[in-house]
């Protein structure tokens, strides 16, 4: 039990360090263009940077864009926290400039300290209603992100002090946040830039993260 809610613990800290990031689109802009490559920079626990890459795909149905997606927290060693996102963002109903979307990711995430590293595999699934010109857009985005299954293996200095503890996978359902929040951005030419901003709770509704907000801004180019 002791273990377990370690890792609780230590995933929740995952989510609210990297849940946020993700590539925003402006749909009114998107035009002929197939590749978007897209940069960003933001606050959540800390400051995070990420980068990524989206494939506007051809379809009779819905516009669709399949990306990935890198992020990471600032600090001494970069490479020891990240977090890796590929999916789909699709647009399903479009109605004079108004547009709703949904994001679809899967996720996994890599977490160190001195007393345990862990692996994460998880989803974020988030739905985006706004108002898409070709020169400007704003929205409201509403989402979950959520660690499903997590892998925990403690360091010697641990281990030494708590001897029975266990390592393996943990899981189903070992944390998440829903986040809502505001997204606008400006289109010229084949750039956008644009900003978010919004809120964050854990998904038992009762506590909040230990910073309860996110800001982010972005730069794509289209070609």
């Amino acid at each position: 039990m002791k273990n377990h809610k370690i890792v609780m613990l230590i995933s929740a800290l995952i989510l609210a360090m990297s849940s946020m990031h993700a590539q925003t689109i402006n749909w009114g802009s998107l035009d002929s263009n197939r590749h978007i490559i897209n940069a960003n920079a933001g606050f959540e626990y800390g400051a995070v940077f990420g980068v990524g890459y989206g494939y506007q795909i051809k379809s009779n149905l819905f516009p669709m864009i399949a990306n990935v997606e890198y992020s990471f927290p600032s600090g001494e060693n970069l490479f020891d926290d990240f977090k890796t996102k590929i999916g789909m963002q699709i647009s399903l109903f479009e109605f004079h400039h108004f547009q709703f979307s949904t994001k679809l990711h899967g996720v996994f995430r890599r977490y160190e300290t001195d007393y345990a590293r862990v692996l994460n595999f998880g989803s974020d699934l988030s739905g985006i209603i706004g108002y898409y010109r070709s020169k400007w857009f704003v929205a409201g985005e509403v989402g979950f992100d959520k660690a499903i299954i997590t892998h925990l293996k403690h360091t010697t200095l641990y281990s030494d002090q708590f001897p029975d503890v266990a390592d393996g996978w943990f899981g189903p359902t070992t944390g998440g946040n829903f986040y809502y929040g505001m997204q606008a951005g400006y289109s010229f030419g084949k750039n956008d830039l644009y900003v978010r901003a919004g809120k964050v709770l854990t998904q038992d509704f009762k506590t909040s993260p230990l910073i309860p907000a996110y800001a982010q801004l972005g730069y794509n180019i289209k070609f």
